[in-house]
């Protein structure tokens, strides 16, 4: 996964003197597409002599046995099923290879449903892998033309073309990016109107949008634009749907907010910059509406919020009866029972790997260069990171203090497959994604090809909803029960301490608000950029926010100025 930002080699120019041109003033645009190319209706038949597939026109290798049936296309994916005779279909999960920005691999659910006689098909959307620059060049006070970069799905606009760009200086067809020192640090040439700027390994060249375009650099795509509240469409998802007022919500202040987010000013690097705001309330979904070229059916980047996938998971396994708990053992179960092993490892169970609590050698937040921090972990690891989680070192007892790691998690997943015996993503389908109509959803892999779960999942916003809403149903969906009561109650219970001002439980976190003078807490999965997926039991309310904000001061707006300020005064029964 790429989470330095990108760096432009920097180019010494010649000095020179502020001046007063205005005329690259507007908005310059740029989007690379990096596929994968590989996508379409998969094909598979099976003949006499065994199957065949065949997507976009290129064949497979077959590398199945007994039920399992594997395609291989070579370096375009790979696909890898279950025969489902009962239901004539073969069900199971699309590999697509690694992405050229985030350096991952993805699985996604993939069900090929009978077309004839030993015939299945099904369509294959690998994740999108893209990278866009919004560069806007407006006029300051000062006379100088200043310059603010955006790339919506890194939020790496900051470093982009150079850490501390400040303002350009045109000469000419050269034009000059300089610092608050007024110092250069990129220079390139402006060509036939489009503006050329290189990355490692990418170039884009920017041309500028007609002063009436629609871009998506604004919320709602201009400037400003007025916001008209509408009833989300009911889609073959499960949702039932309503109308705000109709579940005791305030149009009005719901009003408020959107009118606030769409005139809201793009002038700051820091801007809040929501993707998707969704509401339930009484189990129907009454807003849903998406900003910066964002949309219901495209799936977004939750970061750590896919985490608490693994608590979904772990209450499903034991509602059917899979023999895992929170003190099943960590190390017994993958294996590892010597004697000389670690006595603190011994006595790790699965609680310590769902509260953070483990006492494994990392800390996501505080010191990143630990040898189990999440960076340093995916970067120094090449292949089995399995294992190289069970043999870090242990700094503390189990219990003892809750730590972010979000190796955690990624272990959990792991004794979770032992247990039951089947490759995550299989397991995650099979106990939370189909029974809650989930589609289209993305789990990251490592190099061996297990899930990581230690984030970085994308769903759809309307997908991601559920995972709060069947929580705040009491871990029922459309009639059918997927987690038990006793395991919600456990898992949303306050444990440790992480930060300040925050509880976590199993893999939950808890906030607290006063809503008409009572005390009311909102259970959430959380991650980095803005991405919630929030229950709150008081109110029977559920709430979803994507966004692009990663790794800056505007993550938290929603739970500190949005439900606070507009979303729980909304609510007016």
């Amino acid at each position: 996964m790429l989470r330095s930002a990108f760096l432009l080699v920097l180019a010494l120019s010649p000095s020179i003197a502020p001046c007063q041109d205005t005329s690259l003033a507007g908005i310059w645009y740029d989007k690379r597409w990096f596929g994968p190319e590989l996508r379409g209706e998969l094909l598979v038949h099976r003949t006499a002599s065994g199957w065949e597939a065949r997507i976009a026109g290129r064949d497979a290798e077959y590398r199945g046995a007994d039920d399992r049936i594997v395609f291989d296309f070579s370096s375009g994916g790979t696909f890898r099923g279950r025969l489902d005779t009962a239901k004539a279909r073969i069900v199971g999960h699309w590999v697509q290879p690694v992405t050229a920005i985030t350096g991952e691999r993805y699985a996604t659910p993939l069900a090929l449903v009978t077309c004839g006689k030993n015939c299945y098909s099904g369509p294959v959307a690998p994740l999108e892998d893209t990278y866009t620059v919004y560069l806007q060049m407006k006029a300051r006070s000062d006379g100088k033309l200043g310059v603010l970069v955006r790339n919506p799905e890194r939020n790496q606009g900051r470093f982009i073309p150079a850490p501390g760009t400040q303002y350009v200086v045109r000469r000419g067809d050269t034009v000059v990016f300089r610092n608050a020192r007024d110092s250069s640090v990129f220079t390139t040439v402006l060509q036939g109107g489009v503006l050329p700027v290189s990355l490692p390994g990418m170039g884009f060249d920017l041309a500028r949008t007609g002063p009436d375009s629609f871009a998506n650099f604004y919320a709602r795509g201009r400037p400003a634009s007025g916001y008209v509240y509408r009833v989300p469409r009911a889609l073959a998802d499960g949702w039932r749907v309503a109308n705000a007022r109709d579940v005791g919500l305030s149009l009005e202040k719901i009003t408020e907010l959107m009118q606030w987010i769409v005139g809201s000013s793009t002038d700051s690097s820091n801007a809040y910059r929501p993707h998707g705001i969704l509401v339930a309330r009484h189990g129907k979904l009454v807003v849903e509406e998406y900003f910066f070229g964002e949309h219901a059916g495209k799936p977004h980047d939750t970061r750590s919020a896919s985490k608490t996938l693994v608590n979904i998971v772990m209450g499903a396994a034991m509602e059917r009866g899979i023999k895992v708990s929170p003190a099943t053992s960590v190390y017994a179960t993958m294996g590892l029972r010597s004697d000389t092993l670690d006595a603190r490892k011994r006595a790790m169970t699965m609680e310590h790997l769902l509260t953070m609590t483990s006492g494994l050698d990392c800390d996501d937040f505080n010191d990143p260069e630990k040898p189990g921090s999440e960076d340093t972990f995916r970067d120094r690891t090449p292949t089995d990171w399995v294992t190289a989680a069970l043999s870090l070192g242990m700094l503390r007892a189990p219990g003892a203090q809750a730590v972010y790691c979000s190796i955690n998690p990624f272990l959990a997943s792991a004794v979770l497959s032992r247990v039951a015996g089947k490759w995550f993503p299989d397991l995650a389908w099979e106990l939370v994604g189909e029974p809650l109509q989930m589609s289209h959803y993305y789990l990251n892999l490592t190099p061996q090809g297990e899930a990581y779960m230690g984030g970085g999942a994308y769903f759809r916003a309307r997908d991601f909803l559920k995972l709060a809403q069947l929580y705040a149903n009491g871990g029922v969906w459309k009639g059918r029960r997927v987690v038990s009561e006793a395991w919600i109650r456990e898992s949303v219970k306050p444990r440790f301490a992480i930060g300040t001002t925050t509880n976590y439980g199993y893999l939950w976190w808890t906030s607290e608000y006063t809503h008409k003078g009572k005390r009311i807490l909102a259970h959430m999965a959380s991650g980095n950029g803005g991405n919630f997926s929030i229950f709150i039991p008081d109110l029977d309310l559920v709430i979803v926010s994507t966004g692009g904000n990663y790794s800056d001061r505007a993550t938290f707006m929603m739970l500190t100025e949005i439900i606070p300020k507009y979303i729980l005064p909304s609510v007016v029964d």
